[in-house]
């Protein structure tokens, strides 16, 4: 909705203030919605305070001016492959629908697979070298791409934000410090050079993590929350590498590389359960409403094995069929359990089931059974 940052972001590009070499754009594109559309088309327009030149050619001209060889340079212009509206699939229709905005859960969904695949069609080509703007989005757009250059960017890829000094940060009819044209008035009627305006390029940090995840983005994106749900499973087995789980049978207790935790029994019953799958390498539900059915054969298995009557598998609480609330009170119960006590089954405690995911998240041969 603010076309000028793609103006100042290429010329902070090409008047880099830290003393590295200016940068060209070869490309650019724009992720926006229908509503930005008509705001980029700005670009293109005639501007009075730019003496009847449009933005993009001043822009283009200045450049120049300054001893840029714009050859082959900064292609960009009103297509849809220069100018790419974010898409959500219309459930009753069955076609694919332009946003005009981003307000909702749904929204975001659509904005985040949007644009994990406008980063991936740049980063899967090693030739190319992408600079991200996280500026000018709703902030919900600057977190996912953030995430999306967070998950799939590379060593080589910038993420940035561009800062313009006051008041040509909100100037109407500011595009750049050198554009030609008369000096700019604010709304108390005061005057404003744009040669006076500083404009620079804050590098954004972020960590690729694309090379510990190799496996999930060696193939088709997928959607964005499964990409991220992938790689959290990632991270969190390899956090649990070192944590060697020891499960009682006989009684109502957990070891994390020896260090004992009491449990309850409906407690002890379903990370038995899952210490059971994760040992065996069998993959996780994709809700607890989806377990219940092994849990309940599971329980009543493990009546019909108790010993004697002083087994904590014969507790009145095993008695009753689960549901999906039983399994949400049991994992709650577990993980205040294991952050109480700190140390490394505080660690454990970031393995437990997650909404999306039921499943004890350690690796098969760390879990021993006693």
């Amino acid at each position: 909705m603010a076309p000028a940052i793609l103006t100042e972001t290429i010329w902070a590009l090409a008047h880099p203030t830290d003393g590295s070499e200016p940068v060209i754009p070869t490309r650019v594109i724009v992720v926006t919605t229908t509503q930005g559309r008509q705001k980029v088309n700005q670009l293109f327009e005639p501007a009075s305070q730019l003496a009847g030149q449009t933005p993009w050619e001043a822009l283009r001209q200045a450049l120049q001016a300054g001893g840029h060889n714009l050859t082959g340079k900064l292609r960009f212009g009103q297509t849809a492959a220069d100018i790419r509206i974010i898409t959500a699939h219309d459930a009753a229709t069955g076609r694919s629908t332009e946003l005009s905005d981003i307000r909702d859960q749904t929204d975001n969904e659509a904005a985040a697979d949007f644009l994990l695949e406008q980063v991936r069609t740049v980063v899967e080509n090693p030739d190319l070298n992408l600079v991200v703007s996280i500026a000018g989005g709703r902030k919900t757009m600057s977190a996912l791409l953030y995430a999306c250059m967070t998950l799939i960017g590379r060593e080589t890829d910038r993420l940035t934000h561009v800062l313009v000094s006051e008041p040509f940060e909100s100037l109407r009819g500011f595009w750049f410090p050198s554009q030609p044209g008369a000096d700019l008035q604010d709304h108390a009627g005061r005057t404003h050079r744009p040669a006076w305006a500083r404009v620079e390029l804050a590098e954004v940090p972020f960590v690729p993590l694309r090379n510990l995840f190799r496996q999930q983005l060696g193939r088709k994106a997928g959607t964005f929350s499964r990409l991220v749900n992938e790689c959290r499973r990632d991270l969190q087995q390899r956090a649990a590498e070192d944590l060697r789980v020891t499960v009682e049978i006989a009684r109502p207790q957990i070891e994390i590389n020896g260090q004992a935790i009491r449990l309850a029994p409906l407690e002890q019953l379903l990370f038995l359960f899952l210490a059971r799958r994760a040992k065996h390498n069998e993959p996780a539900y994709a809700a607890y409403k989806d377990a219940m059915d092994d849990v309940n054969t599971f329980r009543e298995e493990q009546l019909t094995v108790a010993k004697d009557f002083n087994d904590w598998r014969h507790a009145d609480s095993l008695r009753a069929a689960w549901d999906e609330r039983a399994i949400t009170k049991a994992v709650a119960g577990i993980r205040d359990k294991l952050r109480r006590a700190g140390g490394d089954a505080a660690r454990l405690a970031s393995c437990l089931p997650r909404k999306g995911e039921c499943a004890l998240f350690v690796p098969g041969p760390m879990v021993f059974l006693k």
